[in-house]
């Protein structure tokens, strides 16, 4: 008995099974997160024979490789933005239940690896796993070489080499010009410590500039979502009305169409021959008034497909019920409206807090240990209220950045989506949701601090560098806010302006 318990309290062993615990837990969440990665390209995908349904064999199993380094980099880029939410979520737990059984495997341990694991494969995915899977999907073989997926697979490494050696080679270039100190001739083969943390960093700082423009164009184009979704409220509306009336001229217009379609339609008769359909005389005065002028056929269509859109409009309103329409609908603009005032107020806060010396950097190095205190005043409360705004920061920066114009061609459609814009939506979503804790750590959403090398980046501990940022952030978010809110007035007031411009010269002309 004294041996056994000897055992379970030995210090090597109890180690050796947080270690499998905690591979098994991180094997867990991977198998999660690719499984809903997976049903997410599916989903995208397209499916025709120049993609999945391919009489080749070879160009299949290039295809399936190629399409699982993807999913793998969508799971590392979904990971990458549960890192804070999690970590946050874990310490209040920890706090709210401290010597519970269920909990216990919830430690500093668990986290800072889940982190140094996202980070490891987030660096692989980005500069491995998806430039290899790209090459390979391309790739089809040096001539005079047997066709096959050694040949290409040939091709993707000699090309993949060429391509890391160049970039390899700019990364110690640019390096040794910003610190030509920390940069000799013996760090130009240091690759793990010094060439892909000071890529990762370039990336990230990149990321965050992308997230600077795209998070605050979201916050305005998330208003015009939820209305396409949601159904609005019609007050001092009879929709009934409105769909009678609109129902009635799209028949009169179709009617107009089918006239001006029977006075071209030419018949047969007996022998066989063509002859023109003979019109009464008010089809005739039809034809004059309607199909006279060309343009007039095309009104009629555009006018046709303006009532259909209204008409289907209105029949979503119809639908609808009287709680979607006067609960859920202003209950979500409630929370878009808070959500976005809390960002800005926290941006301001921080911002100030920084001018004064208060807050500190976001470049963190130490090592944090759960459950020791709650990160925010407000307790489970507040903590809560950051996984939220952090969510809702991800959801903002992705409806922004797909909704740019520069965005059209690259945006994933549903089922027609190549392999190739695959990799490269991949490629964007995984670097902007490894950026997104140092945005939500930099504006100070949270003061979580960043654990791993995430904590480690140079530039993060740069004070211009972040005063800049949130200096930007907030002026840009209150701006397209203030024009998102006002512009109809604004309109308005310009137009009558104008108007009243325009008269008064009038009058003037007209005195003189």
């Amino acid at each position: 008995m004294d041996d056994e318990e000897e055992e379970v309290t030995d210090p090597k062993l109890q180690v050796f099974h947080n270690t499998v615990r905690e591979h098994i837990i991180f094997l867990l969440l991977l198998m999660l997160l690719y499984s809903s990665s997976y049903a997410l390209i599916v989903r995208f995908r397209r499916n025709d024979r120049e993609d999945l349904f391919s009489n080749d064999k070879d160009e299949i199993l290039v295809y399936r490789i190629s399409s699982w380094l993807c999913t793998f980099s969508l799971a590392i880029a979904v990971g990458a933005a549960l890192l804070l939410p999690i970590s946050i979520a874990s310490n209040e737990v920890l706090l709210l239940y401290p010597n519970s059984y269920y909990v216990k495997w919830l430690n500093s341990s668990l986290i800072q690896g889940l982190w140094n694991h996202v980070f490891l494969f987030s660096n692989l995915s980005l500069f491995v796993f998806l430039p290899f899977a790209y090459l390979f999907s391309e790739s089809t073989g040096f001539s005079g070489h047997k066709k096959g997926v050694i040949a290409r697979a040939y091709e993707t490494f000699t090309v993949f080499s060429l391509l890391a050696t160049v970039v390899l080679g700019l990364t110690y270039v640019l390096s040794a010009v910003m610190d030509p100190e920390k940069i000799g001739f013996l760090s130009l083969l240091n690759l793990g410590s010094v060439h892909l943390p000071f890529l990762y960093s370039c990336v990230s700082f990149l990321g965050v500039l992308l997230l600077l423009v795209c998070t605050p164009f979201g916050f305005i184009r998330l208003f015009g979502v939820v209305g396409q979704v949601l159904v609005k409220p019609h007050l001092l509306r009879d929709v009934n009305d409105e769909y009678t009336a609109f129902h009635l001229e799209e028949a009169s217009v179709r009617r107009k169409l089918a006239n001006i379609e029977l006075l071209n339609v030419s018949v047969t008769d007996i022998n066989g021959r063509s002859r023109r359909f003979h019109p009464s005389f008010e089809s005739i005065y039809q034809r004059k008034t309607l199909n006279g002028d060309s343009t007039e056929l095309a009104k009629l269509n555009e006018r046709l497909r303006l009532l259909e859109s209204e008409r289907q409009e209105l029949e979503k309103l119809r639908s609808s019920s009287a709680m979607q329409r006067n609960f859920v609908y202003p209950l979500a603009m409630l929370l878009l409206l808070f959500f976005t005032g809390i960002t800005i107020l926290l941006v301001v806060q921080n911002t100030l807090e920084l001018l004064i010396g208060i807050k500190a950097l976001p470049l963190s190095t130490r090592q944090f240990t759960l459950g020791i205190s709650s990160l925010s005043k407000l307790g489970p409360i507040g903590a809560g209220l950051e996984v939220c705004l952090i969510f809702y920061l991800g959801a903002t920066s992705a409806v922004g950045f797909y909704t740019m114009p520069f965005m059209k061609n690259v945006r994933p459609q549903k089922r027609k989506t190549s392999l190739s814009q695959l990799i490269m939506n991949c490629a964007l979503v995984l670097i902007l949701s490894s950026a997104l804790p140092l945005l939500s750590r930099i504006i100070g959403i949270t003061n979580f601090d960043l654990l791993g090398d995430f904590g480690a980046i140079e530039w993060l501990g740069n004070f211009q560098i972040v005063l800049l940022y949130n200096l930007v952030f907030g002026t840009t978010t209150a701006l397209c806010l203030a024009n998102k809110f006002t512009a109809t007035v604004r309109q308005e007031l310009c137009a009558r302006l104008v108007e009243n411009y325009v008269i008064f010269t009038n009058y003037m002309s007209f005195i003189n």
